[in-house]
């Protein structure tokens, strides 16, 4: 599950499941508790190739009119995005070398040197490993070119010079791994370059999951792959979700919003869309499939 979580910053996932309880949809209408005008949940998808990453009318329709557009992090600061990097090493001055074997540490740096990546490998295995098999999962992507679900939506805003905002700062985000030992995510790391074949079908897989809007499958493997790493889902997901609810409560009642999140983070007990329907709020599924029938086509909203 640890390298699905990687791509949403807190993961997305797949299942065999044929029947889904939840609305095939990911695109959600919250109201209730006196709120005047309602607000809109969204999960995206970090990295998908360019002809997936759509947006249906009804999602267009939330953007132009919605008072603020809300991501995980705040995608407008680009000074920020940069100057988050430094976050993104070990910390202690840590190596990749220091954690593995040195023919452990020979895979991987053969892999970088097959597999082009936007940063040379001297500056990558200073990263905190998890963050390297991020960008793994990206480059096993069926396609030349890729885009994500928050990027489209913020170009998507930008003629409307709409607030963008994060609910999490980048800093934090990447400190939730330094709680993760080094040397376990190493472990994952060597495990995931040893298993392309098989992530590369996984993650063919998890992307079909996303387009067909199935938010029951992506929870259903959240709490099924990698059992070795279930003890941190709390921290990388469940947590999360309880503090972003809280943030939430009191934010939606003042302006009309959308917040546009991992996918991961909506289904579930624990996830969004039940929490906050726990703090009173209505959270009511939302038609939304791309006109053209590519991309994420809405099954429907049973």
């Amino acid at each position: 599950m640890m390298r699905k979580i990687v791509l949403f910053v807190a993961g997305l996932f797949l299942t065999t499941m044929g029947f889904s309880q939840m609305p095939r949809t990911l695109l959600w209408r919250i109201s209730g508790k006196n709120i005047t005008h309602p607000s809109y949940l969204f999960g995206t998808m970090h990295v998908l190739c360019a002809k997936d990453a759509l947006l249906s009318d009804s999602l267009k329709a939330v953007i132009k009119n919605c008072d603020e557009v809300w991501f995980e992090i705040d995608l407008s600061d680009m000074a920020g995005m940069l100057n988050s990097i430094k976050y993104m090493r070990m910390n202690d001055s840590k190596r990749l070398s220091d954690l593995l074997k040195p023919d452990e540490y020979a895979r991987v740096k053969e892999y970088f040197s097959k597999h082009a990546s936007m940063l040379p490998f001297s500056i990558l295995e200073r990263f905190k490993p998890m963050l390297i098999s991020g960008l793994i999962e990206e480059q096993e992507l069926d396609c030349e070119t890729t885009n994500g679900m928050e990027l489209t939506i913020l170009k998507e805003s930008q003629p409307y010079h709409k607030p963008v905002n994060g609910l999490e700062t980048a800093e934090f985000q990447a400190s939730l791994f330094d709680s993760i030992p080094y040397e376990k995510q190493a472990k994952e790391l060597i495990n995931y370059i040893d298993s392309s074949d098989q992530n590369k079908q996984l993650t063919r897989q998890l992307v079909e999951l996303y387009n067909k809007q199935d938010l029951d499958g992506i929870d259903e493997l959240s709490r099924k792959e990698d059992p070795g790493m279930s003890s941190y889902m709390d921290l990388l997901l469940y947590a999360r979700n309880r503090k972003w609810a809280k943030m939430l409560d009191g934010m939606l009642r003042k302006k009309s919003m959308l917040i546009a999140v991992g996918a991961a983070h909506l289904p579930g007990q624990g996830g969004v869309i039940q929490l906050l329907r726990k703090e009173g709020f209505t959270v009511e599924p939302v038609q939304n499939q791309v006109s053209n029938g590519q991309g994420n086509v809405a099954r429907s909203t049973r």
